[in-house]
């Protein structure tokens, strides 16, 4: 009996697990990678990455354009803002965004997210550096342009 109760709740519960899809939020185009250790800073050599940004509101996962089964998954821990400071203003601002962080592997990652750029930095466990990847905003492209890209198969 006790199988069959189980069975039971999972089909009732099965609607409700689905209805926290994710959802499109935006997409960002990588501008600065760099590694920090100590007081210098590394460039570390890049080519563009495009990623397409998800939350279902209480996570956010990140994939790169084209690749979106492979993705990172951040738990959101703040939703009212993320501070920043303008060029020449001196003064911090909030402005609408997110923090996320991830704890994965012994590795820590923190998330800052807004409509204009999206930040990771990265804590590995057993090290003196962080890495820090910084985004901007992209315009979003059309399904058609993304399939246009696509290579044919046929002949």
């Amino acid at each position: 009996m006790t199988n069959l109760s189980s069975i039971l709740l999972l089909f009732i519960l099965l609607p409700v697990l689905h209805a926290t899809e994710f959802k499109h939020v935006g997409d960002f185009l990588l501008q600065a990678h760099f590694k920090l250790t100590g007081q210098q800073v590394t460039p570390i050599p890049m080519k563009p990455i495009a990623f397409r940004v998800f939350t279902d509101g209480v996570r956010i996962r990140v994939s790169a354009e084209g690749n979106e089964e492979s993705h990172s998954t951040f738990e959101i821990y703040r939703s009212d803002g993320i501070g920043r400071q303008r060029q020449g203003a001196g003064a911090l601002e909030v402005i609408p965004g997110l923090q996320a962080m991830s704890n994965s592997g012994g590795t820590l990652r923190h998330l800052r997210l807004s409509r204009e750029s999206m930040t990771i930095t990265t804590f590995p466990g057993v090290s003196d550096q962080t890495i820090v990847s910084h985004a901007v905003a992209a315009e979003p492209r059309s399904e058609n342009a993304r399939n246009e890209e696509k290579p044919s198969t046929k002949p």
